[in-house]
């Protein structure tokens, strides 16, 4: 049983942390690069893994050289992202009686992601999630270009009412969990297969780490 959790918000990521969606989202990447002929390397990953879309059609475009604009390149991607989310995304174990407690212990309830909202909404809705949060926020909502600025954080909190101090923010990446820290919220961590190895650096900054959210705090920070 999560403990009262008034006047305290939590807020999600979304990718890899409430949904178990890595995977789908690296599918998606071999595919498109298995198209084009390109080679899929890890350090593209990590340069592109808390940028805006828009931001990742501008980069990949350079650094291969393609011909397509940003908009349609983002375009492409959206159409195989949004069947990959719509229909094989899952949520991240106990994810939704984890939210069904904080909900019933008062505790006000946000996402903050790097996702469209046009994925965000198929994905959220496809797990059954969508009804649970008061306001969702993308990076996308803010003048920042990734999760290593605390806008998106920061405007999330503003949005529930409540005090940077007062928020706990589950996440899954290294550059998240910094950056949340930084914002003055409390941290917990997901683990997940794509921030291994980040584990050692992610475990020293968050306040947890959780395999699950079996494992997620009975009551906030």
């Amino acid at each position: 049983m999560i403990k009262t959790n008034e006047g305290k918000a939590a807020i999600f990521d979304l990718d890899g942390t409430l949904l178990d969606s890595m995977d789908v989202w690296h599918q998606v990447d071999v595919d498109f690069f298995a198209e084009r002929g390109l080679t899929l390397t890890d350090d593209y990953m990590t340069d592109v893994c808390a940028m805006k879309p828009d931001e990742v059609a501008r980069y990949t475009i350079v650094r291969y050289g393609l011909h397509d604009t940003p908009k349609a390149l983002s375009q492409h991607w959206d159409e195989m992202v949004l069947e990959a989310y719509g229909t094989t995304v899952q949520a991240k174990p106990h994810a939704v009686e984890y939210l069904d407690d904080l909900k019933a212990s008062g505790a006000r309830l946000a996402v903050a992601t790097s996702l469209s909202p046009k994925v965000r909404e198929i994905a959220m809705r496809h797990v059954g999630i969508d009804s649970y949060f008061e306001t969702v926020v993308s990076v996308e909502d803010t003048k920042a270009a990734s999760k290593s600025s605390p806008e998106v954080y920061l405007l999330a909190a503003s949005r529930l009412g409540v005090r940077p101090e007062h928020c706990t923010v589950f996440e899954d990446l290294l550059t998240a969990v910094r950056t949340a820290k930084k914002a003055g919220m409390g941290v917990w961590a997901m683990e997940d297969s794509y921030s291994a190895i980040d584990r050692d650096e992610i475990a020293r900054i968050a306040d947890g780490v959780i395999n699950d959210f079996d494992d997620a705090p009975r009551q906030l920070l």
